[in-house]
């Protein structure tokens, strides 16, 4: 059943960052108290096993990827309030869970209930809701097991699933690596060309690059390259968390050995590969590119992106090609940058022309030192709620009645991590 129990310590976090917000626009607290209650009133479902499923929002799934970002924000928390501490470790148990189960989908249902998109043309379960195959789904979960423990100092999650699961991450990762040997196929029915994969299901031709290979961007939208730049970084982060991880806490010579050997070749594909020039002539990182010549000069209003690359752990904010993509990203030589009367920053192919994202301008935060940029988006982002004192997935730039997804955790939960972010409270990595 959905968790509505707000803790003492909750509410009293949530006193403290409106106390502060209170001081310098009250419409931050009043967004903030409602986001950060939301998620754990509306989207949380325990289970006897005490592992725990999280409903995306206005969708009945989880996906591996928002289920993470829906609880981030809470980690600061985790280590005096132990059962905030249980839900988290009980979503990493689910997402393992589903894992094991199929490391190609990206969202499951609460039970065998059939649900979603079953007809697609690929190795469908009752479980799964869709399988479309994203390197950052199987990120996600390893991130969060990692700041889990780095933010509390348990370990207890660690668990023989756990590692099962990232034998399974390995082997995808290391097979995709040379796509044309994987068995991997998704098709969809539909006339929208952004939800199946062309070429027979297989996607467009790549060569070998030591990028491993992925189908969707974490809009679950398809690649139009089959490299998906943000999405490597964030897997060269995360095979350093399990570097760690099997060298300080179990100890496993061969899954740091097999992580070793990725995070190196995915890293000397970036250089080789993913390193093209702009408008400007100016060195910056390709958004896709297929080995083959090709790339995309753009960037995904879903994280990973090229934008969150320092979010993400993959470079510092200074580093002097990732200010360059950042440069380029925020402008209009980024095909999916809108700016209006209202609003201004990234988009998506996902969302009408002219609709920004939420999950975008907390990254565009994010990422920058400038208090003064970060609280230009934080007003930006509350005088373009709709009304509603939520997020949304997208809104238009010149009118935020228009907007997508009524109730979408993930961008609540963004706005949420930008505000502490902006007072100074950070998520241990």
């Amino acid at each position: 059943m959905t968790d509505k129990a707000i803790s003492a310590t909750v509410q009293a976090f949530m006193k403290k960052i409106s106390d502060k917000a209170m001081t310098e626009n009250h419409h931050w607290a009043t967004i903030f108290n409602k986001c950060y209650a939301n998620t754990l009133q509306t989207t949380v479902q325990r289970f006897d096993d005490n592992s725990t499923f999280l409903v995306t929002g206005d969708i009945p799934a989880m996906w591996l990827r928002d289920s993470t970002a829906q609880v981030r924000p809470y980690l600061p928390l985790a280590q005096s309030d132990t059962a905030l501490k249980e839900m988290i470790a009980g979503l990493v148990a689910k997402q393992f869970q589903y894992i094991n189960l199929d490391p190609y989908a990206n969202a499951f249902n609460a039970s065998a209930n059939g649900a979603g998109h079953q007809s697609d043309k690929t190795k469908m379960s009752p479980w799964i809701w869709e399988r479309k195959y994203e390197i950052d789904s199987l990120c996600y979960p390893v991130q969060l097991a990692y700041l889990l423990y780095k933010n509390t100092g348990d370990s207890a999650h660690f668990t023989p699933a756990f590692t099962a699961g990232i034998q399974a991450i390995l082997t995808v990762w290391e097979t995709e690596q040379n796509h044309e040997h994987s068995s991997y196929r998704f098709e969809r029915d539909t006339t929208r060309v952004e939800d199946t994969l062309p070429n027979g299901g297989a996607g467009s031709p790549v060569g070998y690059t030591g990028m491993t290979w992925s189908g969707f961007r974490p809009s679950d939208d398809v690649c139009q390259y089959g490299y998906l730049v943000p999405s490597n970084m964030f897997a060269i982060v995360v095979l350093r968390y399990l570097i760690d991880i099997y060298t300080k806490i179990l100890p496993d010579a061969a899954i740091v050995n097999r992580a070793t050997a990725l995070k190196q070749a995915i890293e000397q594909g970036i250089q080789k590969h993913a390193l093209v020039k702009n408008e400007a002539s100016e060195t910056i990182f390709a958004f896709e590119v297929d080995g083959l010549g090709n790339y995309s000069i753009q960037d995904d209003s879903n994280v990973p992106s090229l934008i969150a690359a320092p979010y993400l752990g993959y470079c510092a904010m200074d580093d002097p090609i990732y200010l360059a993509t950042r440069q380029t990203l925020l402008s209009s030589e980024n095909p999916y940058f809108y700016e209006g009367k209202n609003a201004k920053g990234i988009g998506s192919s996902h969302t009408p022309p002219n609709y920004i994202w939420p999950i975008a301008l907390a990254i565009e935060g994010m990422t920058t030192t400038s208090k003064a940029e970060k609280k230009r988006i934080l007003d930006m982002l509350a005088a373009n709620d709709g009304g509603t004192d939520l997020m949304h997935e997208g809104f238009d730039v010149n009118n935020a009645d228009n907007y997508t997804r009524e109730w979408f955790s993930w961008a609540n939960m963004m706005f949420c991590e930008l505000l502490m972010d902006y007072y100074d409270i950070k998520i241990t990595a």
